[in-house]
């Protein structure tokens, strides 16, 4: 069976030895102690799992980790630098954008990859790219409150 030797997960290549048809989500959790994407339904469609490949959200449950190449995988983990949160985590907290929490960092990775794009997303554009993310505490009104206050940080944050 074939086997994955190296990742490249949040900037750095990272030595690992899994089996190539094991789940991208199994490998950054058990392998790599990468516990912010979450094992939600395991079928793609909470999006709890939800991580960066080459800055485009995708299910890790349902990527397989020999899929993944040398591709740039990018996780919730990745976003806080020198001890700051991304203003996208920091608005998440700022409108209280969660409540248990679970699908948060699925939420908060799309969110980012949205904004990468996109700096001045419209609600209806927001709403169409967290399409597919389940929030069982049903707080979507706040999550859209929360990504356009973020886009707004980081707009006036810009030079």
């Amino acid at each position: 069976m074939p086997r994955i030797s190296e990742l490249d997960v949040n900037g750095r290549r990272v030595p690992v030895d899994v089996d190539a048809d094991r789940t991208l989500l199994s490998v950054l959790r058990d392998d790599l102690a990468l516990t912010g994407c979450k094992y939600g339904c395991g079928e793609g469609q909470c999006a709890a799992c939800t991580v960066l490949l080459d800055g485009e959200p995708i299910k890790s449950c349902r990527t397989k980790a020999g899929e993944v190449g040398a591709s740039k995988l990018r996780t919730v983990e990745s976003f806080e630098r020198e001890g700051r949160l991304h203003p996208v985590q920091e608005s998440f907290l700022r409108v209280d954008a969660l409540q248990c929490g679970y699908c948060t960092c699925g939420m908060i990775v799309a969110a980012v990859a949205l904004l990468e794009k996109n700096p001045n997303p419209s609600e209806p554009e927001i709403v169409r790219a967290m399409n597919g993310h389940l929030c069982r505490c049903g707080v979507y009104g706040r999550i859209v409150a929360a990504i356009q206050d973020a886009a707004k940080t980081m707009r006036e944050a810009r030079p």
